[in-house]
């Protein structure tokens, strides 16, 4: 996977759809964002550059005055982009995954997710030891 670079622009209108928990539309999204560094007319081409990165989808429809318009939400997570910046690096390898939980592993404070840690690593363990098995169901 592909490391993503966003503009200035971009990156306001994605901590924007990440931090609001519906579907917004290009004119809300020019409302919400009154600290915006880029003009409201530039709007639709942002919109249309994150979709083609697969960063936002239209979600639904609505009705804004007389006519419908598109509104838009994040496709993942601000923690699942994030994840896959590290992942999409060029210098990102299966030799990078141990430091990089390593790391990870230093701001864990509570056992139930070292415990939720170990169910996902044997999962893992038994897909890799029996890819081919029809009853294995396990997702990873």
């Amino acid at each position: 996977m592909k490391q993503i670079t966003l503009t200035k622009s971009e990156r306001e209108i994605m901590d924007l759809l990440w931090n609001t928990d519906r579907p917004l539309t290009a004119t809300e999204i020019v409302n919400l964002t009154p600290e915006r560094t880029w003009k409201k007319s530039y709007i639709h081409l942002l919109i249309n550059s994150l979709i083609q990165k697969d960063l936002i989808k239209s979600e639904t429809h609505v009705r804004t005055g007389r006519n419908f318009g598109r509104a838009f939400v994040a496709v993942n997570t601000r923690e699942g982009f994030e994840i896959r910046q590290i992942t999409g690096s060029r210098n990102f390898s299966q030799n990078s995954v141990t430091a990089l939980v390593s790391v990870l592993l230093e701001s864990v404070t509570d056992p139930s997710v070292l415990d939720e840690l170990e169910h996902i690593l044997q999962e893992k363990k038994e897909l890799l030891a029996h890819p081919a098995d029809p009853d294995n169901h396990t997702a990873s």
